[in-house]
Protein backbone atom coordinates (compact mmCIF):
# COMPACT_ATOMS: atom_id res chain seq x y z
CA UNK A 1 0.00 0.00 0.00
CA UNK A 2 1.29 3.34 -0.98
CA UNK A 3 -0.27 6.50 0.75
CA UNK A 4 -0.12 10.09 -1.83
CA UNK A 5 -0.24 13.02 0.60
CA UNK A 6 -0.38 15.13 -2.32
CA UNK A 7 -3.23 13.21 -3.79
CA UNK A 8 -4.97 12.08 -0.61
CA UNK A 9 -4.61 8.43 -2.54
CA UNK A 10 -4.26 5.52 -0.55
CA UNK A 11 -2.90 3.21 -3.57
CA UNK A 12 -2.39 -0.73 -4.05
CA UNK A 13 0.83 -2.56 -5.63
CA UNK A 14 -0.70 -2.84 -8.89
CA UNK A 15 -2.55 1.17 -8.91
CA UNK A 16 0.96 2.56 -7.55
CA UNK A 17 3.15 0.62 -9.98
CA UNK A 18 0.92 1.86 -12.70
CA UNK A 19 0.41 5.12 -11.55
CA UNK A 20 4.47 5.81 -10.99
CA UNK A 21 4.92 4.55 -15.05
CA UNK A 22 2.01 6.83 -16.16
CA UNK A 23 3.73 9.46 -14.85
CA UNK A 24 7.29 8.95 -16.28
CA UNK A 25 5.47 7.68 -19.82
CA UNK A 26 3.82 11.34 -19.67
CA UNK A 27 7.15 12.46 -19.24
CA UNK A 28 8.73 11.12 -21.77
CA UNK A 29 6.02 11.69 -24.45
CA UNK A 30 6.00 15.45 -23.11
CA UNK A 31 9.99 15.86 -23.62
CA UNK A 32 9.81 13.67 -26.73
CA UNK A 33 12.63 11.79 -24.70
CA UNK A 34 12.38 8.75 -26.63
CA UNK A 35 12.93 8.05 -31.06
CA UNK A 36 13.34 5.29 -33.21
CA UNK A 37 16.76 4.48 -32.94
CA UNK A 38 17.74 5.25 -29.91
CA UNK A 39 20.09 3.76 -28.18
CA UNK A 40 19.68 4.97 -24.39
CA UNK A 41 22.26 3.99 -21.55
CA UNK A 42 21.22 4.65 -17.92
CA UNK A 43 23.59 5.99 -15.28
CA UNK A 44 23.28 3.15 -12.74
CA UNK A 45 24.96 4.28 -9.41
CA UNK A 46 23.53 2.04 -7.36
CA UNK A 47 20.88 4.42 -5.73
CA UNK A 48 17.38 3.17 -6.21
CA UNK A 49 16.18 5.37 -8.72
CA UNK A 50 18.59 4.64 -11.41
CA UNK A 51 18.19 0.91 -10.28
CA UNK A 52 14.15 1.88 -10.68
CA UNK A 53 15.04 3.89 -14.40
CA UNK A 54 16.69 0.86 -15.67
CA UNK A 55 14.09 -1.68 -15.09
CA UNK A 56 11.34 0.66 -15.92
CA UNK A 57 13.24 1.67 -19.61
CA UNK A 58 13.62 -2.32 -20.52
CA UNK A 59 10.20 -3.12 -19.45
CA UNK A 60 8.80 -0.11 -21.41
CA UNK A 61 10.84 -1.01 -24.39
CA UNK A 62 10.37 -4.87 -24.29
CA UNK A 63 8.33 -4.60 -27.07
CA UNK A 64 10.42 -3.03 -29.48
CA UNK A 65 13.47 -3.61 -31.70
CA UNK A 66 14.06 -0.31 -32.72
CA UNK A 67 15.15 0.87 -29.05
CA UNK A 68 18.20 -0.32 -26.89
CA UNK A 69 18.42 0.02 -23.43
CA UNK A 70 22.03 -0.13 -21.77
CA UNK A 71 23.47 1.04 -18.16
CA UNK A 72 26.71 2.89 -17.66
CA UNK A 73 28.51 2.33 -14.63
CA UNK A 74 31.69 5.15 -13.32
CA UNK A 75 34.04 3.65 -10.89
CA UNK A 76 35.13 7.07 -8.96
CA UNK A 77 38.09 5.55 -6.81
CA UNK A 78 36.81 5.86 -3.76
CA UNK A 79 37.36 2.69 -1.11
CA UNK A 80 34.97 1.08 -0.23
CA UNK A 81 32.13 3.05 -1.51
CA UNK A 82 31.44 2.54 -4.95
CA UNK A 83 30.96 -1.47 -6.30
CA UNK A 84 30.92 -2.04 -9.88
CA UNK A 85 30.06 -6.18 -9.30
CA UNK A 86 27.25 -4.87 -8.05
CA UNK A 87 25.91 -2.80 -10.73
CA UNK A 88 26.81 -5.48 -13.03
CA UNK A 89 24.99 -7.66 -11.74
CA UNK A 90 21.63 -5.79 -11.03
CA UNK A 91 22.20 -5.23 -14.82
CA UNK A 92 22.58 -8.45 -15.75
CA UNK A 93 19.36 -9.37 -13.67
CA UNK A 94 17.32 -6.86 -15.57
CA UNK A 95 19.10 -8.27 -19.17
CA UNK A 96 20.82 -5.28 -20.02
CA UNK A 97 24.71 -4.39 -21.17
CA UNK A 98 27.06 -3.05 -18.35
CA UNK A 99 29.58 -0.38 -19.81
CA UNK A 100 32.13 0.44 -17.00
CA UNK A 101 34.64 3.04 -16.54
CA UNK A 102 36.74 4.40 -13.47
CA UNK A 103 38.69 7.98 -13.05
CA UNK A 104 42.02 5.79 -12.89
CA UNK A 105 41.69 4.55 -16.34
CA UNK A 106 40.61 7.75 -17.96
CA UNK A 107 42.34 10.25 -15.79
CA UNK A 108 45.29 8.90 -13.98
CA UNK A 109 43.86 9.22 -10.72
CA UNK A 110 41.20 8.32 -8.40
CA UNK A 111 39.49 10.62 -6.31
CA UNK A 112 40.98 10.00 -3.34
CA UNK A 113 44.02 11.53 -5.01
CA UNK A 114 42.24 14.66 -6.15
CA UNK A 115 41.17 14.66 -2.29
CA UNK A 116 44.44 14.63 -1.01
CA UNK A 117 45.82 17.03 -4.12
CA UNK A 118 42.87 19.30 -3.47
CA UNK A 119 41.32 18.85 -0.54
CA UNK A 120 37.80 17.19 0.30
CA UNK A 121 36.15 20.79 0.25
CA UNK A 122 35.85 20.64 -3.71
CA UNK A 123 35.50 16.69 -3.73
CA UNK A 124 32.03 16.66 -4.69
CA UNK A 125 32.48 19.45 -7.73
CA UNK A 126 35.41 17.37 -9.16
CA UNK A 127 33.43 13.99 -8.84
CA UNK A 128 30.62 15.90 -10.56
CA UNK A 129 32.58 17.55 -13.77
CA UNK A 130 34.61 14.53 -14.12
CA UNK A 131 32.06 11.46 -13.94
CA UNK A 132 29.40 13.97 -16.17
CA UNK A 133 32.67 13.81 -18.54
CA UNK A 134 33.17 10.50 -18.69
CA UNK A 135 29.45 9.12 -18.56
CA UNK A 136 29.40 11.30 -22.25
CA UNK A 137 33.11 10.05 -23.28
CA UNK A 138 31.58 6.38 -22.86
CA UNK A 139 28.05 7.29 -24.46
CA UNK A 140 30.16 8.49 -27.57
CA UNK A 141 32.54 5.88 -27.70
CA UNK A 142 29.64 3.54 -28.12
CA UNK A 143 27.04 4.67 -29.98
CA UNK A 144 24.51 6.31 -27.23
CA UNK A 145 22.17 8.88 -27.99
CA UNK A 146 20.87 9.47 -24.80
CA UNK A 147 21.94 9.42 -21.09
CA UNK A 148 18.77 8.63 -18.71
CA UNK A 149 18.94 9.68 -14.86
CA UNK A 150 17.41 8.36 -12.38
CA UNK A 151 16.40 12.05 -10.92
CA UNK A 152 13.11 12.17 -9.08
CA UNK A 153 10.42 15.09 -8.03
CA UNK A 154 12.41 15.44 -4.87
CA UNK A 155 15.92 15.73 -6.70
CA UNK A 156 14.18 18.04 -9.19
CA UNK A 157 12.09 20.45 -6.91
CA UNK A 158 15.63 20.72 -4.63
CA UNK A 159 17.39 21.71 -7.39
CA UNK A 160 15.36 24.89 -8.19
CA UNK A 161 15.07 25.95 -5.02
CA UNK A 162 18.58 25.86 -4.63
CA UNK A 163 19.28 28.14 -7.23
CA UNK A 164 16.77 30.59 -6.17
CA UNK A 165 18.24 30.66 -2.99
CA UNK A 166 21.62 31.16 -4.76
CA UNK A 167 20.04 33.75 -6.82
CA UNK A 168 21.15 31.89 -10.15
CA UNK A 169 17.98 32.38 -12.06
CA UNK A 170 19.80 32.23 -15.37
CA UNK A 171 19.95 28.33 -14.59
CA UNK A 172 16.45 27.68 -14.45
CA UNK A 173 15.82 30.19 -17.96
CA UNK A 174 17.97 27.39 -19.87
CA UNK A 175 16.61 24.43 -18.32
CA UNK A 176 15.40 21.61 -21.05
CA UNK A 177 18.39 22.93 -23.59
CA UNK A 178 21.20 20.57 -24.03
CA UNK A 179 24.40 21.80 -23.56
CA UNK A 180 26.78 22.05 -26.59
CA UNK A 181 28.79 18.59 -26.99
CA UNK A 182 26.96 16.71 -24.64
CA UNK A 183 24.69 13.36 -25.34
CA UNK A 184 21.18 14.69 -24.53
CA UNK A 185 19.85 13.76 -20.83
CA UNK A 186 16.26 12.45 -20.26
CA UNK A 187 14.67 12.24 -16.55
CA UNK A 188 11.47 10.00 -17.07
CA UNK A 189 10.87 10.04 -13.15
CA UNK A 190 10.76 14.22 -12.67
CA UNK A 191 7.22 14.08 -12.20
CA UNK A 192 7.85 11.03 -9.07
CA UNK A 193 8.25 11.81 -5.78
CA UNK A 194 11.43 10.05 -4.12
CA UNK A 195 9.51 7.86 -1.82
CA UNK A 196 7.46 6.71 -4.93
CA UNK A 197 10.54 5.68 -7.09
CA UNK A 198 12.25 3.49 -3.69
CA UNK A 199 8.90 1.74 -3.50
CA UNK A 200 8.92 0.88 -6.95
CA UNK A 201 12.33 -0.11 -7.13
CA UNK A 202 11.09 -2.21 -4.09
CA UNK A 203 8.97 -3.96 -6.17
CA UNK A 204 11.51 -5.47 -9.01
CA UNK A 205 14.79 -5.21 -7.55
CA UNK A 206 16.80 -5.49 -4.41
CA UNK A 207 20.06 -6.34 -2.91
CA UNK A 208 22.47 -3.22 -3.77
CA UNK A 209 22.88 -0.73 -1.16
CA UNK A 210 25.18 2.14 -2.03
CA UNK A 211 26.62 3.32 1.12
CA UNK A 212 26.72 7.14 1.52
CA UNK A 213 29.98 9.39 0.03
CA UNK A 214 32.74 9.75 2.14
CA UNK A 215 33.22 12.91 0.61
CA UNK A 216 29.67 14.27 0.77
CA UNK A 217 29.63 17.42 2.25
CA UNK A 218 27.15 20.21 1.10
CA UNK A 219 25.41 22.18 4.31
CA UNK A 220 24.18 24.75 2.17
CA UNK A 221 22.59 21.75 0.21
CA UNK A 222 21.52 19.48 2.75
CA UNK A 223 19.85 22.84 4.85
CA UNK A 224 17.44 23.29 1.77
CA UNK A 225 16.43 19.46 1.76
CA UNK A 226 15.62 19.36 4.99
CA UNK A 227 13.86 23.24 4.98
CA UNK A 228 12.11 21.77 2.24
CA UNK A 229 11.05 18.48 3.36
CA UNK A 230 9.18 20.40 6.12
CA UNK A 231 7.74 22.73 4.14
CA UNK A 232 6.36 19.53 2.19
CA UNK A 233 4.73 17.87 5.45
CA UNK A 234 2.51 21.05 5.51
CA UNK A 235 1.80 21.48 2.25
CA UNK A 236 2.09 18.45 0.15
CA UNK A 237 2.06 19.42 -3.44
CA UNK A 238 5.40 21.97 -2.99
CA UNK A 239 7.34 20.36 -4.70
CA UNK A 240 5.07 19.86 -7.74
CA UNK A 241 4.77 23.57 -8.07
CA UNK A 242 8.95 24.00 -8.10
CA UNK A 243 8.76 21.28 -10.84
CA UNK A 244 5.58 24.21 -12.64
CA UNK A 245 8.07 27.29 -11.43
CA UNK A 246 10.97 25.88 -13.49
CA UNK A 247 8.80 24.86 -16.59
CA UNK A 248 7.17 28.14 -16.73
CA UNK A 249 10.29 30.09 -16.17
CA UNK A 250 12.00 28.21 -19.48
CA UNK A 251 9.11 28.92 -21.29
CA UNK A 252 8.15 32.84 -20.20
CA UNK A 253 11.89 33.62 -20.93
CA UNK A 254 12.80 31.34 -23.78
CA UNK A 255 13.31 34.20 -25.68
CA UNK A 256 15.96 35.33 -23.26
CA UNK A 257 18.04 31.98 -22.86
CA UNK A 258 20.12 32.65 -25.63
CA UNK A 259 21.11 36.25 -24.25
CA UNK A 260 22.73 34.95 -20.81
CA UNK A 261 26.37 34.80 -20.78
CA UNK A 262 27.75 30.90 -21.62
CA UNK A 263 31.14 28.80 -21.85
CA UNK A 264 31.96 29.14 -25.11
CA UNK A 265 32.92 25.37 -24.99
CA UNK A 266 30.26 23.26 -23.38
CA UNK A 267 27.45 25.92 -23.10
CA UNK A 268 26.97 26.27 -19.50
CA UNK A 269 25.97 29.59 -17.86
CA UNK A 270 29.19 31.48 -17.09
CA UNK A 271 31.42 34.16 -17.69
CA UNK A 272 34.13 33.01 -20.43
CA UNK A 273 35.45 29.47 -19.73
CA UNK A 274 33.11 27.71 -17.23
CA UNK A 275 34.46 26.11 -14.00
CA UNK A 276 33.84 22.20 -15.56
CA UNK A 277 35.86 23.03 -18.37
CA UNK A 278 38.78 24.20 -16.14
CA UNK A 279 38.64 20.80 -13.86
CA UNK A 280 38.34 18.54 -17.05
CA UNK A 281 41.72 21.27 -18.63
CA UNK A 282 43.61 19.80 -15.44
CA UNK A 283 42.79 16.85 -14.93
CA UNK A 284 42.99 15.61 -18.62
CA UNK A 285 46.54 16.85 -18.87
CA UNK A 286 47.60 15.58 -15.52
CA UNK A 287 46.55 12.09 -16.92
CA UNK A 288 48.36 12.63 -20.50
Amino acid sequence: MLFQEYSGQHLCRQHAEADIEAKAKHEIRRHQWMSHGDHIAVALSGDPGSIALLYFLKKLTSNRRDIRISAISVDEGIAGYRCQEGAMRIAELLHAECITGSFQENFGMTLDEIAQTKGTVLSCTYCRVLRNFLQDRIAREHGITKLAFGNTLDDEAGLVLLHVLRGKPEILVRSGQSDRGKIPRILPFIAVPKKEVAFYAGLHVNGYNQPCCPYSNKPFEEDVKAMLNEFTIRHPATKYALLSLEKNLANACFSLADSISSCGRCGEPAGGVCQSCRIIDEVTAHGT
